[in-house]
């Protein structure tokens, strides 16, 4: 079976797994997840970071987001722009927030507001599986590969640090990268803060 065939089975098998979740494991897990990135140093020293907006089972950030409101960090949510290319929104409790055309909620603003993902000092970039190797499948879009390119050309880890938020059940043995993919430096489940660079 052709890879893209296999990549695309994976994504429906744990689609439909995540879909399946209780409610009250999913809570379970949104403070599980906290748990563990407070243990990651740069929540508490980064100023600039990015996240997601949950939707379709995505292991929720309501509360990093609240964490991050509380330290007074600037909290950004992805707006997808032209040529598979993301930018960032500020996140504010006030933020007018409309579904864009995939339907996932993003922050209205002008485009001048809008933040480069190279201006981020941390970003949480939501997957469908993962390896810890730092592997990540995506949606199939290319949207954070495209808007992240950039770090291929460093030396990692570098900035923003890149941490993949997924459940635990979503780690795969091992994804074949394409020549495009971007690696995670780190991945947070709800059990676990796994560090991919010592891989």
């Amino acid at each position: 079976m052709p890879a893209s065939s296999e990549r695309q089975l994976m994504r429906q098998r744990l689609r439909e797994q995540r879909a399946a979740l209780p409610a009250a494991q999913r809570i379970s897990a949104a403070q599980g997840l906290l748990h563990q990135l407070r243990q990651l140093p740069e929540l508490t020293v980064d100023e600039r970071i990015g996240g997601y907006f949950a939707s379709n089972g995505e292991l929720s950030l309501h509360l990093v987001v609240a964490h991050c409101w509380r330290e007074n960090k600037l909290f950004h949510l992805p707006v997808a722009a032209a040529a598979r290319r993301l930018h960032f929104a500020r996140y504010t409790a006030t933020s007018l927030v409309q579904p864009n055309r995939f339907g996932i909620p993003e922050p209205q603003v002008a485009a001048d507001a809008l933040v480069m993902p190279e201006t981020l000092e941390l970003v949480l970039v939501p997957l469908l599986g993962f390896d810890r190797r730092g592997h990540r499948l995506g949606y199939g879009g290319g949207y954070y590969d495209t808007s992240f390119a950039f770090l291929q050309e460093l030396q990692r880890p570098a900035t923003p640090l890149l941490v993949g938020v997924g459940y635990s059940f979503q780690e795969v043995d091992t994804l074949a990268p394409e020549s495009w993919d971007v690696k995670l430096d780190l991945i947070a489940t709800e059990r676990e803060l796994i560090d991919c660079t010592e891989t």
